[in-house]
């Protein structure tokens, strides 16, 4: 092949309007990995691989020559393979805004609503809401939006970033600043930020106008540039329509014969091909090993072809899921039915590429719970495939579904839906259920039911004619019709009988195969959704859908999950798609300005454009080789050997490194915490849990590492091991424990005997469980290693924890400390979790690095970091407690057991915090026994709010008990319970602080003793007593949290032109450090300013912190490292100004008022030292203090689902003297959805041998922007000031997580309430009823079976047996 065949051969893509020729790139080469590695843009990033985070979302625009139509799209650039991208323009978030060019209107509001916190999400985001910009302007027959706005509706805004996820900001902000494109908003609506003062109405600088936002044009990026349009255009005259050489590994055949003849020609083996259209499915099923030529059919125009004809709509099967949403809405009912339906699946940027064939083939090779094929199923679809043999078949779908697995080489050639038309006997409802409202999760249960009826005039009923009732990912191979349950409701009028007989045929109809999870639960969904379609053909049944709302009720909830409905003949509004609301309310003070100011955050532009560098973000150095773990997937045996599969990924492999590659004299070990124990950085020779390190792959990229990595087989023996210790149960039974050393170990208080002996009623055996719960940081482990001269390494590492990490790589190395530089300037999220474990991942990095004598970077993939990072101690709680008639509790002792994993870790540190959170109630007497278990798992380790998020909650559902075992209401006997100050010295001793700072009680009043609440409260139990398929639940939480302030050093420099740099020793996670620190630093050093210091703020930069130019920075955790990293910097700024304050003086006596840059050139001049390093340490007398803030939050949950959602939420929070309320209030918000994840959705799961199973976005849902409270109201309060605090300051960041554990509490207000409407007479007495336990996390599932698996079969036989005559029970 000539050069110019080769260079044909390329793929040429424009990004950001610059031509790339992918000349020698790997035909597996996704667009991500090319624009990270072959362009400057690194807006993009890697945070799953799966299609399911949307940290990697681009726009790609297409052209049609023809039409001299330009298409764009947002795409997931990790799933989408450079080779079908050839001839495609693609924008990054550096494309539409960036430093040089300035930035677009989308990353300034994001910017200005204070909408990013540690970034790694946002340029994502970015991309997703200007994508959604462009397709609402785009569209046909929209009224033109007034000036500065867009056509997008505020409802299209909210959904806009509903695939995107984000861990830091709570989403409320980000909603906030796309809601602020949308023509139909109310801007008044909108939450804090920096361009106009909220609620300050009228004229002036107080009044919301979009004249004050960066203003936004339509037309104001090109994303298709005309050198492209050119070259399509001259390609397609030279068009032989040949295939493409093979040099590229890939082909476009142009006709279905061509690719056959393919197939036919011997140029490759099956095994290495692979066939893709838009390749989505690899982000559920991932590719085991790397392909060399793939086979693009997308140019097949029959494929791609959408005909309507009078017997319906016939879509191609690469016709992408969006276009067939598209086309299906402008159709009749079943239609739009199915429109509506197939725009929940996936999210809008994996539907634009993901194709409708694509999906149901998987669903016809694979297990794979797809709602296309059981809506299409429902609808009397028809698919045309064609085998090698050319002859084409036309297969009902439920035969095609029915077959064996197709071969790869059979195409599906289209489905065809029929058209049901206009005839009012038609009913077609879908249904889902998924811990997701708007999409992107996958369905518990889906369900589609089709039914010709007519109505009997003498019941009003319905006589069923005809009906199709087809299920789906319930646990089957594929989705199925329940034939049975359609022959036996033919030809009968709906009535309860009929529809109770039809449930119990259903029950034997859909059957869970083994090891699916909750099969009963899946299995009362199905039953839910038939007496759901049934109940409204059935006149004068009890219809779900129809919940009765009291008059002012709070409607507008969301769900913390999803079961949708759409009958045709009760349209309805679900919740989530009413509006959020969100009002927020908090002091400014001007004592300490511009302390105290709600400035933007630090970087926030840079973070949305995609420049700001994450340690991923750094060009590679020369020779880069990259690394990727093998781990043990045994919990307890020998590592014999490690080998490799024959494979093309194999073949990748430069070595291997293990633990006998750890240079002579370094030691074995990959994190270690304040002398508590070491953990190992690799098993040697035993590996102790499953997802241990075993070794570290190296390759050329980390694409090469991670598929290599996967071509590993270890030989294992358990040979003289004893069998591992998993469970907390099994370490009790073992005797396996971690010591706590004594000063660790928290005192009881009282004399717990006695308390009881008080006591006028006693509960001995409450219990309460809690699972762990993952960081999902957006960014995973990251790190660099490069080797230096004289045994030096430096290591570029997203860590919270530079000097540990230091001291680990030095010991691993055998080196002094001061050989290793450790560098961090961003992390990209951190929550705990960039503590130890990124330890590992550097040691690993700098081991491989050392020996090799190149650099060496690892950034994990998201299912190798869930494995191996740990996350929060499961804990199960065993209680007795005594209490008087009135609710008094007398005495308490909690035996505790918390599973701790392989290593101490921070573990030992575990039961003070779980104490310090429990005592926010007066228990009178408290004893406790809390058991460290060591077990064969992987380490657990700091989460935010650790141990006191478990300790919060435990108290509050041991007073739930209480209050349920008394009937009487849980607030009375937690008001009854809170500490006044003499008994909180007591309990907290000098934590406790001065009597003023006490706002516990007041905050607590505030809430419960409102009338807003009581009304609430009121409305709450006549919505109970006027709905029985949905229930209200409303509860408040108060929350005591003891924060520990630690050592901090600051350095700050005044360089020669008055611009001032400063360090600090913590990290900038995303909770606003550096923002603060760059306010405290004006503030330092205002006193030399005429105005202050604000003019100082554009002057400070905060540099990276860098291990070896700031020693004993310490670790970045325990909410407290802003504060004292301020008062290091403050105490810096109060040298420089005693030493530049004589200056200043003799100069202003000569010459008035002198300008900050006058002042530092002569100081300069004068020898003046320009910098000043402090180390602050806390006064001994002063290193704790309490936090406190109370939350209601009011919630609705679905009885036939389990779905719960969140209506609203209250929050009031001490943050003392904010130093940046816009940060305070950021963290506050992100730390309650966190939480409102661990309490009711984040389902961490692993196998048998205690390997985590839920290990990507597929499994583990984090709340969404669908999850979060509909109206979501946060005060920040300013309580009593204190001096020993920083400027009076409190700390923000994980106090308010303890609050989410409001929602669980309401969760079970609504299912008590469930339980009393169902109990049978008999059983209305059952303590049961009301005092059940619930564990943590409540999800679908759990609710649901709490509820009562067989509610609708209880119901129903409840019921005369003649009931087919209006029934006058509840609406």
């Amino acid at each position: 092949m000539g050069k110019e065949d080769a260079a044909a051969a390329a793929v040429v893509v424009a990004v950001n309007g610059e031509r790339y020729e992918a000349d020698g790139v790997d035909p597996s080469t996704t667009l991500l990995e090319f624009l990270r590695t072959r362009t400057p843009a690194r807006g993009p990033k890697l945070g799953c691989g799966e299609g399911g985070c949307g940290a990697c979302v681009v726009v790609v625009s297409k052209y049609d020559a023809v039409t001299d139509e330009v298409t764009e799209f947002s795409a997931s650039s990790c799933l989408t393979l450079l080779g079908s991208v050839h001839h495609c323009a693609v924008t990054t978030s550096e494309g539409i805004g960036n430093t040089r060019d300035g930035f677009h209107p989308v990353q300034k509001r994001l910017s200005g609503f204070h909408a990013s916190q540690c970034g790694f999400c946002t340029p994502g985001m970015c991309m997703s809401i200007f994508s959604a910009l462009a397709k609402a302007d785009r569209a046909a027959g929209r009224p033109a939006p007034p000036p500065g706005f867009s056509k997008l509706t505020v409802a299209e805004a909210e959904k806009a970033v509903s695939g995107n996820l984000c861990r830091c900001t709570g989403y409320r902000p980000i909603l906030d600043a796309c809601k602020s494109f949308a023509a139909d908003v109310d801007l008044e609506d909108l939450g804090l930020n920096s361009f106009w003062k909220k609620g300050g109405g009228g004229d002036g600088d107080d009044c919301a106008d979009v004249s004050k936002l960066p203003p936004y044009s339509a037309t104001a990026v090109c994303t298709f540039p005309e050198f492209l349009k050119s070259e399509i255009k001259a390609s397609m005259d030279q068009a032989t329509g040949a295939p493409s050489p093979a040099a590229t590994g890939w082909y476009h055949p142009k006709s279905i014969e061509e690719f056959h003849r393919l197939f036919d020609s011997n140029l490759f083996d099956e095994k290495s091909v692979k066939i893709v259209a838009s390749n989505t499915g690899s982000g559920v099923y991932k590719d085991q090993d790397l392909h060399d030529k793939y086979i693009d059919i997308t140019q097949i125009p029959e494929l791609s072809a959408i005909k309507r004809s009078s017997k319906g709509i016939e879509i191609g099967a690469v016709v992408s899921i969006s276009k067939a949403i598209e086309t299906l809405s402008h159709g009749g009912k079943v239609f739009r039915r199915i429109a509506d339906h197939l725009s929940k699946v996936a999210s809008s940027f994996v539907r634009n590429t993901a194709t409708v064939g694509g999906n149901i083939i998987m669903a016809q090779r694979l297990p794979f719970p797809s709602d296309i094929a059981t809506v299409l199923l429902a609808a009397g679809s028809t698919v045309t495939i064609q085998a090698a043999s050319n002859k084409r078949i036309c297969l009902t779908l439920e035969e095609f579904l029915g077959q064996p697995p197709c071969a790869s080489r059979t195409l599906l050639i289209s489905i065809s839906v029929p058209d049901w038309g206009s005839d009012e006997g038609i009913t077609f409802e879908t249904f889902r259920a998924a811990p997701r409202p708007f999409g992107n999760a996958v369905s518990y249960v889906n369900s589609a039911f089709l039914a010709r009826s007519s109505v009997d005039a003498e019941s009003g009923s319905h006589l069923i004619e005809d009906v199709c009732l087809a299920f789906g990912a319930f646990g089957a191979e594929h989705a199925i019709r329940a034939r049975k349950v359609e022959e036996f409701i033919k030809g009968k009028l709906v009535s309860a009988p009929v529809i109770l007989e039809a449930v119990r045929l259903l029950k034997g109809v859909v059957s869970p195969e083994e090891g699916t999870t909750h099969p009963e639960y899946r299995i009362s969904l199905a039953v839910s959704f038939l007496f759901r379609f049934l109940s409204s053909l059935a006149n004068g049944l009890d219809e779900p859908d129809n919940a009765n709302a009291p008059n002012g009720s709070c409607t507008n909830g969301i769900a913390n999950g999803s079961a949708e409905s759409y009958p045709e003949n009760h349209p309805r509004a679900g919740s989530s798609d009413l509006p959020i609301r969100s009002r927020q309310e908090m002091v400014f003070s001007d004592e300490y300005k511009p302390v105290g100011k709600p400035i933007e955050k630090v970087g926030a532009e840079l973070q949305a454009s995609g420049e700001a560098v994450y340690v991923d973000d750094i060009p590679a150095p020369k020779d880069c080789l990259y690394g990727a773990f093998i781990y043990s997937t045994h919990p307890h045996a020998e590592v014999k050997g490690v080998k490799f599969r024959s494979s093309l990924a194999s073949h990748k492999v430069i070595t291997v490194i293990t633990a006998k590659d750890i240079p002579t004299g370094g030691e074995n070990v990959g994190s270690s915490f304040s002398n508590l124990g070491d953990e190992a950085l690799f098993a040697n020779p035993v590996a102790e849990f499953a997802g241990q390190n075993i070794g570290v792959v190296i390759a050329e990229t980390q694409k090469y590492a991670y598929m290599a990595a996967k071509q590993a087989v270890i030989e294992y023996s358990t040979e003289n091991l004893q069998p591992p210790i998993l469970t907390i149960e099994d370490a009790v039974q073992h005797n396996s424990y971690f010591q706590i050393p004594p000063f660790l170990t928290p005192k009881p208080v009282g004399d717990f005997n006695q308390g009881m002996s008080e006591a006028d009623h006693k509960i001995l055996d409450g219990e309460v469980n809690l699972e762990s719960q993952y960081y999902f940081y957006m960014e995973t482990q990251s790190a660099l290693a490069i080797p230096d001269e004289d045994n030096c390494i430096t290591i570029y590492s997203s860590t919270q924890t530079p000097e540990l990490t230091q001291n680990i790589v030095a010991r691993c190395l055998g080196v002094p400390f001061h050989n290793v530089r450790v560098i961090t300037r961003r992390v990209g999220g951190g929550f705990g979790g960039k503590a130890m474990k990124a330890m590992h991942v550097a040691a690993a990095c700098a081991v491989a690095a050392f020996k090799l004598r190149r650099p060496v970077r690892m950034y994990l993939d998201r299912k190798t970091d869930m494995i191996m990072a740990g996350g929060r101690h499961p804990m199960k709680a065993k209680y007795s407690v005594g209490f008087k008639s009135d609710g008094k509790i007398t005495g308490l002792h909690l035996d505790l057991g918390l599973n701790a994993g392989i290593s101490p870790d921070v573990s030992p540190l575990m039961p003070s915090s779980i104490i310090g959170s429990l005592k926010k109630y007066n228990w009178g007497a408290l004893a406790f026994d809390i058991k460290v278990c060591k077990t064969n798992v992987s380490s657990k380790s700091a989460m935010r709010a650790p141990g006191d998020v478990q300790g919060s909650f435990i108290a509050d559902a041991i007073v739930e008990h209480v209050a349920a075992a008394l009937s009487v209401d849980a607030n009375v006997v937690k008001r009854k319970n809170l500490h006044d100050f003499e008994s909180l010295k007591v309990f907290y001793g000098e934590s406790a602080g001065e009597a003023s700072t006490y706002s516990l009680v007041t905050i607590f009043d505030k809430l419960v003793s409102s009338p807003d609440y009581q009304r609430r409260a009121a409305m709450v139990e006549h919505f109970n007593g006027s709905n029985r398929w949905k229930k209200r639940g409303i509860s408040c939480v108060p929350i005591a949290y003891v924060v520990t302030l630690r050592p901090a050093p600051g350095k700050v420099s005044i360089l020669k032109d008055g611009s001032i740099a400063v360090e600090v020793g913590g990290i900038e996670i995303g909770q606003g450090l550096w923002t603060k620190v760059k306010q405290m630093a004006a503030f330092g050093l205002g006193q030399l300013c005429p105005d202050g210091g604000e003019g100082l703020l554009d002057k400070v930069r905060v540099i990276q912190a860098d291990s070896l130019s700031m020693i004993q920075g310490g670790v970045t955790a325990g909410s407290s490292t802003s504060e004292t990293s301020c008062e290091a910097v403050r105490k810096s700024c109060a040298a420089l100004v005693e030493r530049l304050m004589p200056i200043k003086e003799s100069l202003e006596a000569t010459a008035g008022a002198v300008p900050w840059e006058s002042l530092i050139v002569q100081a300069s001049t004068a020898s003046v030292n320009l910098t000043e390093h402090a180390y602050w340490t806390p006064d001994p007398t002063f290193k704790k203090y309490l936090n406190y803030g109370s939350a209601i939050s009011e919630v609705e949950v679905d009885v036939l689902t389990g779905e719960t959602t969140i209506l609203r939420s209250d929050l009031v929070y001490d943050c003392g003297q904010s130093l940046n309320p816009a940060v305070d209030l950021g963290q506050v918000e992100g730390s309650f959805v966190q939480g409102i994840g661990f309490f009711t959705n984040e389902e961490y799961a692993t196998n048998a041998d205690g390997l985590v199973i839920h290990d990507g976005t597929w499994t583990y849902k984090i709340p969404t922007v669908d999850t979060i409270p509909r109206q979501f109201i946060v005060e920040l309060m300013n309580s009593a000031p204190d001096h020993r605090r920083v400027l009076s300051s409190k700390a923000s960041g994980e106090p308010p997580l303890l609050l989410a554990s409001s929602v669980h509490c309401a969760m079970r207000e609504a299912i008590r309430a469930t339980r009393k409407e169902f109990a049978a007479a008999a059983d209305s007495a059952d303590p049961a009823l009301t005092t059940f336990q619930m564990d943590v996390p409540a999800t679908m599932p759990v609710v649901k079976e709490l509820c009562g698996l067989d509610v609708v079969e209880r119901y129903l036989e409840s019921l005369p047996a003649t009931t087919t005559s209006p029934y006058t029970g509840k609406a």
